[in-house]
């Protein structure tokens, strides 16, 4: 799992034409290949991007890189600079914010891919009876090669070197494919019969093996008119044959001569960078009984402080961290509405001030944002977003600031701008309330519940306590950063910026109907634009929304049937030949997602092409790169024929198959068998089977499951738990000390125990002794898998290659501790 924030770049190197300034985005790439691209800063040599990117990586890789490039709108855009940092240092760089100095990109240096090798050493008795050795060279394959250009035409050259010769040879091209099978083998003669001259530079003596070596160099062959581009190469030393005549290992190619070209001087500036980073290695399910039952009953412990679930809120960092992992288990197992009822009516009942119901960053709000997040999503899209995307598009002027007012605006023109917005919008959200999620309607029920019985004298709590969330933290929050929850693809223009500002100010106000409206405002032309909004009307709204998402027993949510749009955007699909003798190529195209059906166009906003009803997809399946001799691919299977789709990198084909999958899990007539390569000549590539009707040859993939509450790894979240439970254990064992402390029970606490909400020490030191007991015994499971792992892995397998920096790490750490514990 990971997320990626984008801050900034500053001190980049001037342009050389007249003004200076340049137009500036950034990449993120696994190793070469581009998963997310930031907007365009233009005009600026310190461009602020500000862009969250995250992301479940679908592979493994060597280097997360991030390249800068400047826009040319003539030709090809150039590459300013590049940080890449190797995967086994991202945990150094976890969640704190990091100025990385940009380097120069040497295309010598951008390597990516592994190759398969093999040497064997033998004996050749001459017809004259003397002896010499030769040595053949296999080249088996190469996988995960870079796509140069939109394309890979890979081959290799086969080199023995040494202080006196160099002689090469080369394979055949493979066109297109990062894969390439060569299984290609090249004899050298590496000792001559000594009866050769000594002039001759074939002319070798036994000790003189161990100068020599192989290097197999990469290359794309390229029509360009400056030559093939180089893809990476290895060197193995021939003195591996020394124990055996046979060698045989898989090798991360590597930079040109290892990287040890010196780069070119000059400062390129830098880039400030967030990388948040978690890898967790997940059991199977019954590794995790324990400690997943012991969470599960949390809603049920009296008092909740003495649950396990409140004490990781309480010894996290964080409260965000705990928030998380618990509120996906408890969505998992649908016991989310009992934990956030139990938590909040404990927080409710220590509140003595009605007006600061739940405004603190405490567990229950952290665990009610987080909820609103997953459950909310598409609520929030298909309420703001249309709105949203007209608000970017027309650009109309919106300041009311006068100090801010640029020549030739009218402050009249533009409150009326604004007004019409923070109307449209405030009708479009209080008219919602019956597509509220029921998981948030449940929760904001027992919101209401517990704040009208705590301050019984307030007619108000009941709707502050739920306005609070729906309001403050979920509707104005999306209006004032749109992208953050992906109702815009970027972070907007600063005049659009500002106007959602506006907006969600005077929204959040509106919602939260408080006393004294124009006192809410520090600024004097907010109090005067809110005057148009005292009437009744907008409180009256207010309160009829609010008392329809936290009623209890509410509409049931099918009856909604409105289209939500879960995912669009462009793809390349291959041509499915409805027509006997109709082409079958590839086009571009825009394609929609909706819990209705799934379709494309040929450009956004067009009358779709071809529309596939969501009964109508029997399974959503990678297809084998093979077929088309493309990457990234997979195929939307229906009764009569599959679509085959190909998303432009494995980020975003992971992301449509897992929705795709979600959605149509459910249908009656899904597949358990499909064909994994293409029909394509007369028959199927996979199988061969010549019907275009053959029942498939492998089994389909479980997929996702069809509703939030199962949508979630119930497994993962219990590992996250642990992970955070283990990493905090001094904190767990400081409190199971504070139980026991005279303190706690008979007075003020001690300043060093102040920190832990502890209401019953016995039944808290009660849950964290089976806390303790059942992290131990999960890092005992991990211990015991990493022993495993060391003693069955090879270094120079086709998971760990030579050059696998990470696992060296590994195995050095593992020796270490190996070493201490004897």
């Amino acid at each position: 799992m990971y997320l990626f924030f984008l801050g900034e770049a500053k001190n980049l190197p001037t342009y050389p034409g007249p003004n200076k300034m340049r137009d500036c985005y950034c990449t993120v790439n696994l190793d070469q290949e581009e998963v997310f691209r930031t907007k365009i800063v233009e005009k600026s040599l310190c461009p602020f991007y500000g862009e969250d990117f995250y992301c479940e990586i679908p592979r493994n890789f060597r280097h997360l890189s991030f390249y800068i490039f400047d826009r040319d709108v003539f030709r090809r855009d150039s590459i300013i600079g590049k940080v890449a940092i190797q995967k086994e240092d991202l945990p150094k760089y976890h969640n704190r914010d990091t100025w990385f100095q940009l380097q120069h990109v040497d295309a010598d240096s951008e390597v990516q891919g592994k190759v398969h090798l093999e040497l064997r050493l033998s004996e050749v008795i001459t017809d004259t009876g003397v002896v010499c050795h030769k040595l053949a060279t296999r080249i088996l394959e190469c996988q995960g090669l870079p796509i140069v250009n939109g394309q890979c035409d890979p081959y290799a050259t086969v080199a023995l070197e040494g202080p006196c010769r160099s002689e090469a040879k080369k394979t055949k091209v493979k066109k297109k494919t990062n894969n390439p099978q060569f299984d290609e083998v090249f004899y050298f003669e590496v000792t001559r019969p000594c009866s050769y001259s000594r002039k001759s530079h074939f002319d070798f003596e036994e000790e003189d093996v161990d100068k020599l070596e192989i290097r197999v160099d990469l290359w794309n062959a390229s029509n360009l008119k400056f030559g093939d581009e180089f893809l990476g190469e290895l060197r193995v030393p021939l003195n591996v044959l020394r124990q055996s005549s046979s060698y045989e290992a898989w090798y991360f190619l590597q930079p040109r001569d290892n990287g040890s070209k010196s780069l070119k001087p000059g400062d390129l500036g830098s880039l400030r960078l967030n990388v948040v980073y978690t890898e967790d290695h997940v059991f199977s399910s019954d590794y995790y009984g324990p400690l997943r039952d012991l969470l599960l009953k949390s809603a049920d412990v009296e008092p909740v402080s003495a649950s396990a679930a409140h004490i990781l809120g309480e010894v996290c960092k964080e409260k965000q961290e705990a928030a998380i992992p618990l509120v996906r288990l408890f969505l998992h197992y649908g016991r989310v509405v009992p934990f956030i009822s139990a938590i909040a009516n404990a927080e409710v009942r220590r509140t003595q001030d009605p007006n600061t119901i739940f405004r603190g960053n405490s567990l229950t709000s952290k665990c009610i944002d987080e909820t609103m997040k997953l459950a909310g999503m598409h609520y929030l899209h298909v309420t703001l977003k249309p709105t949203i995307e007209e608000i970017c598009q027309s650009h109309k002027s919106c300041e009311i600031d006068p100090v801010k007012l640029k020549d030739g605006e009218n402050l009249e023109n533009n409150m009326e701008n604004l007004r019409q917005y923070v109307d449209r919008i405030f009708n479009i959200i209080t008219k919602s309330g019956v597509s509220c999620p029921t998981v948030m309607c449940d929760i904001f029920f027992s919101l209401r519940e517990a704040a009208a019985k705590r301050f019984q004298d307030d007619l108000d709590v009941r709707y502050t306590a739920v306005s609070s969330f729906i309001f403050l933290r979920f509707f104005a929050p999306a209006i004032l950063s749109p992208n953050l929850f992906q109702l815009t693809p970027h972070h907007t223009d600063p005049q659009t910026s500002r106007t959602l500002t506006l907006i969600s100010k005077t929204i959040q106000t509106l919602g939260s109907l408080s006393k004294s409206k124009s006192a809410s405002f520090k600024e004097s032309y907010m109090a005067a634009f809110y005057e148009f909004f005292n009437e009744q009307k907008y409180a009256d709204a207010v309160k009829n929304f609010l008392d329809l998402i936290s009623s209890s027993g509410r509409r049931d949510p099918k009856s909604i049937e409105q289209p939500i749009l879960l995912k669009e955007g462009f793809m390349i699909k291959r041509a499915q030949g409805r027509k006997r003798f109709g082409m079958k190529n590839f086009k571009k195209r825009w394609f929609r997602l909706t819990n209705h059906e799934f379709a494309y166009q040929k450009s956004k906003g067009d009358q779709p092409l071809c529309s596939i009803p969501i009964e109508n997809i029997l399974a959503v399946e990678r297809l084998e790169e093979e077929s088309f001799k493309m990457k990234n691919m997979f195929q939307v299977i229906q009764p009569e024929r599959a679509l085959y789709i190909q998303a432009n990198n494995c980020v975003e084909a992971k992301a449509w198959i897992d929705i795709l999958t979600k959605v149509s899990q459910r249908n009656k007539k899904r597949l358990t068998v499909y064909h994994p390569s293409a029909y394509l000549n007369g028959h199927w590539l996979c199988c061969r089977a010549s019907s275009d009707t053959a029942p498939g040859c492998s089994p389909c993939t479980g997929g996702l499951p069809a509703n939030i509450q199962l949508d979630i790894d119930g497994d993962r979240e219990t590992e996250r738990i642990y992970s955070l439970f283990n990493l905090y254990m001094s904190k767990l064992e400081k409190m199971q000390e504070a139980c026991g402390s005279r303190s706690v029970y008979d007075g003020p606490e001690q300043e060093e125990y102040s920190t832990f909400i502890i209401d019953d020490p016995q039944e808290t030191y009660k849950t964290l002794k089976q806390v303790i007991t059942g992290v131990g015994a999960l890092e005992q499971e991990h211990a015991q898998y990493r022993r495993d792992k060391f003693k069955k892995t090879k270094y120079g397998s086709q998971e760990h290659p030579i050059g696998d920096k990470s696992f060296q790490n590994y195995v050095r750490q593992q020796s270490e501790t190996s070493t201490h514990s004897i």
